[in-house]
């Protein structure tokens, strides 16, 4: 009588992810430290969405939870940087346009630059206007003034 005897099977054991969730924690938190240093640099400026929504509660994410996460993380710091750096590209054809508004106000008649185009925050702007009015608009005569800030409450 032949016997024929089934190999002992493998026992059944998941595989250690350990590792894995460990490595896919650490890209998380670099992520989320890179986003809080982005909103730092982007503060007070508005117009910028640096949020990231909830998962549902309080619960330990699975590894394609932890992996989309992440992916979604990287998406939205790569977004906020390259908004980041149009936005400081503006400013700064903004801040030179105020320094040739300042050298030659004749060129740059009757433009208008506010305080939020170059990034800071307040009422300020520079306005390029004739001096004297009807006069000094006759005259060829042009001047940049400097608003004062915020209108009082009323």
């Amino acid at each position: 009588m032949l016997l024929e005897h089934a190999p002992p099977a493998a026992p059944r054991t998941l595989p250690d992810e350990r590792a894995a969730r460990r490595t896919l924690l650490d890209q998380v938190a670099r992520l989320e430290d890179e986003l809080a240093q982005l909103f730092c640099s982007i503060w007070p400026r508005k117009g910028f969405s640096l949020g990231v929504p909830g998962r549902g509660g309080p619960r330990l994410l699975s590894l394609a939870e932890l992996e989309e996460l992440r992916d979604d993380l990287a998406a939205r710091t790569q977004d906020a940087r390259r908004a980041l750096s149009d936005r400081t590209y503006r400013e700064e054809q903004y801040r030179q346009l105020i320094e040739e508004m300042m050298l030659d106000p004749a060129a740059h008649k009757w433009v208008r630059v506010r305080n939020e185009d170059i990034g800071e925050p307040g009422c300020k702007n520079w306005h390029v206007r004739p001096r004297l009015g009807p006069i000094g608009m006759l005259m060829g005569w042009w001047r940049v003034v400097i608003s004062s800030g915020c209108p009082l409450a009323t």
